[in-house]
C-alpha cells in the first residue's frame, strides 16, 4: 500500500516524498525541467523519459575535468595515469551513450486528459491503459558524505499498476525514472503532468516544441540547429536587458556541454516518436465536452482541501 500523498519517509542519508494518490497539489510550480514533455495538446500530453541530456552532463565536466588537470600536468609523470584513469572514467559511458544513440527511442507514456486515464506502452508491443488517478508518484534522494562534502542525487518515480488482473507476476507494475533530483525538482516535473490532467494543457508551458523544432530552426539539421537555439536565446535575452541570464548561457555552453546536448536532442527527438497502435490512435482522438470523465468524489475532496491549505500557508507567509 503507496503511503498518501504529502506523507514522507526519513532514513539516515535518504527521503521519500509521497506525491500521489491522491493527486493533489504538491505547492510547487509545474516546470519541466528535463524537457520531459515531447508532445501536448488539447486531449493527451506525452511524457519520455529518454534523456540523453542527463546523461551528456554527468559525463561533461569529468571530461572538462581530465583536460584541465592533463594540461596542469604538462606531460609530466602523471600524465599517462590520468589519461588512463580518465579515459576509463569518460570512455566507458560515452560509449553506452553512443549505443544508446543506436537503438530506436522508447515511446512516451501517453496521459490523456479527458478519458482520465494513461496509455504506457511496453516493450513488448503491447500497451496498459492505467486509470490516472491510480497513477502513483514519489521523489526520492539520497545523500552521501564523502571527502568533499556532502552531495545528494534523487529521482522522481511515477508508477504504474497494470490493470489486467490476470497479468504475469513480472508484468504487474512499471515505472518511469527521471534524474532530475528529489524534494523541489522532483515536485515540480511531477506538476507538469498532475496541472495538465487537473487543471488544463493551458497550465503547462511546453519548453521545447519538439513536433515543429526543424522547420522553425529552418531545417538547418541537428549541428547547426543546436547552435541557432543558443544564439537566438542569448540574443533574446541581451536585447530584453536579461543579462545575467544571457551569461548563464554562455557558462552552459562550456560547462554542460549545452550545444551537443542539443544536438542529440534535435538528431533523436525531433519529431519524437509517437503512439501508432490503431487502438490507442482511436483512444487519443478528442471527445465531446459531455463525454470528458471527471474527478471521483474523494479526489474532489482532497483537492479542495489541499488548496485551502495551501491558501492559508501563502497567507500567513
Amino acid at each position: 500500500m503507496t503511503p498518501p500523498a504529502g506523507s514522507s519517509r526519513k532514513g539516515l542519508l535518504s527521503q521519500d516524498d509521497y506525491l500521489a494518490p491522491p493527486h493533489i497539489p504538491t505547492g510547487q510550480p509545474p516546470k519541466d525541467v528535463l524537457n520531459a514533455i515531447w508532445r501536448k495538446n488539447d486531449v493527451f500530453l506525452d511524457i519520455g523519459s529518454y534523456s540523453i541530456g542527463s546523461a551528456v552532463m554527468v559525463i561533461w565536466p569529468v571530461f572538462l575535468l581530465a583536460i584541465l588537470l592533463i594540461w596542469i600536468d604538462e606531460g609530466g609523470p602523471a600524465t599517462p595515469m590520468l589519461a588512463w584513469g580518465f579515459g576509463i572514467i569518460v570512455g566507458i559511458p560515452s560509449l553506452i551513450v553512443l549505443h544508446s544513440l543506436t537503438q530506436p527511442v522508447p515511446l512516451p507514456v501517453r496521459f490523456n486528459r479527458q478519458r482520465r486515464e494513461v496509455c504506457v506502452p511496453r516493450d513488448n508491443g503491447s500497451h496498459w491503459v492505467v486509470p490516472w488517478e491510480q497513477v502513483t508518484a514519489a521523489a526520492t534522494s539520497v545523500s552521501s558524505i564523502g571527502q568533499h562534502g556532502k552531495t545528494t542525487q534523487g529521482l522522481l518515480v511515477v508508477g504504474f499498476t497494470n490493470p489486467d488482473p490476470n497479468a504475469k507476476k513480472e508484468d504487474r507494475e512499471y515505472s518511469l525514472g527521471f534524474s532530475c533530483g528529489g524534494g523541489t525538482t522532483a515536485m515540480c516535473l511531477w506538476e507538469c503532468m498532475r496541472t495538465y490532467m487537473e487543471v488544463g494543457p493551458e497550465a503547462v508551458a511546453l519548453s521545447n516544441d519538439l513536433e515543429n523544432l526543424r522547420e522553425n530552426l529552418g531545417n538547418k539539421g541537428p549541428f547547426w540547429g543546436a547552435w541557432w537555439t543558443y544564439y537566438i536565446g542569448i540574443r533574446d535575452h541581451i536585447v530584453a536587458g536579461e543579462f545575467g541570464k544571457a551569461i548563464w548561457l554562455v557558462f552552459t555552453i562550456f560547462a554542460f556541454g549545452g550545444p551537443l546536448i542539443l544536438m542529440l536532442q534535435h538528431w533523436k527527438l525531433a519529431p519524437p516518436p509517437d503512439l501508432t497502435a490503431p487502438e490507442i490512435v482511436e483512444w487519443s482522438k478528442p471527445l465531446p465536452p459531455e463525454q470528458w470523465a471527471k474527478r471521483s468524489p474523494e479526489l474532489e475532496q482532497a483537492i479542495a482541501e489541499r488548496e485551502a491549505a495551501l491558501a492559508v500557508e501563502q497567507t500567513a507567509a
